[in-house]
């Protein structure tokens, strides 16, 4: 079968904990907004899919100045639903494959590479360094490596909001995207550099990273 894929980005929360009073996916890191730095690096894909719901008009105002082929979903309850339940409904009449990001973070322009020439489903994780990580478990076997759980004591990575999956899998859900997942585990782990801005801590860690160059190792 012909690998044919919708990328959803899901830009409906509050961003509540970063306490800037805008929706995260129009926080600017570095003068430009994360949607944006987002969009930039999935130029070459043909259909992509924003939720919207918080301040959904400047959202689809930004978007528009950059790209104007993009689809926009609306999540009315974006209130008392997560991710998942954005992911829902941007999944339904989608491609075979959906790849499903979240749209508070930054993704290190080498790795998307990696993730848009995938043809398989995965769970993409990094090294823990947010507050308060959702972790991802591993294990290794012949063929490679498997995610096994989702868990906030303790893992081998940081879950990052990044999934590749076949698309009716992931059109119910209100919570996370992961615990729309977690009834498919196994799924193959693909490592992405990755900042979350979920804090403000956070947000100071990412605008550092782009300054640097996505080198984590300067000063």
């Amino acid at each position: 079968m012909l690998f044919s894929r919708t990328i959803i980005i899901s830009c409906a929360g509050m961003g509540n904990r970063l306490g800037l009073g805008t929706t995260k996916a129009l926080v600017e890191v570095e003068g430009k907004p994360l949607i944006v730095r987002q969009l930039e690096l999935l130029d070459k894909e043909k259909d992509i899919r924003i939720v919207v719901g918080y301040q959904a008009e400047q959202v689809v105002e930004v978007v528009r100045k950059y790209r104007q082929d993009i689809l926009f979903v609306f999540n009315h309850n974006y209130r008392k639903t997560g991710t998942g339940a954005s992911v829902a409904l941007a999944s339904k009449y989608a491609n075979p494959y959906i790849l499903a990001l979240d749209g508070d973070i930054l993704i290190h322009p080498e790795d998307i590479e990696k993730v848009l020439t995938c043809r398989t489903e995965f769970v993409s994780g990094d090294m823990i360094k947010s507050e308060e990580p959702w972790m991802i478990q591993t294990y290794q076997d012949l063929s490679g490596e498997y995610v096994s759980a989702f868990s906030k004591e303790k893992g081998n990575y940081e879950w990052n909001g990044i999934a590749q999956m076949e698309s009716y899998k992931m059109q119910k859900g209100t919570g996370h995207v992961f615990q729309q997942i977690e009834p498919y585990l196994p799924i193959p782990f693909l490592k992405v550099r990755t900042q979350e801005i979920d804090t403000i801590f956070d947000y100071e860690h990412a605008v550092q990273w782009v300054r640097n160059g996505f080198d984590k190792e300067k000063k």
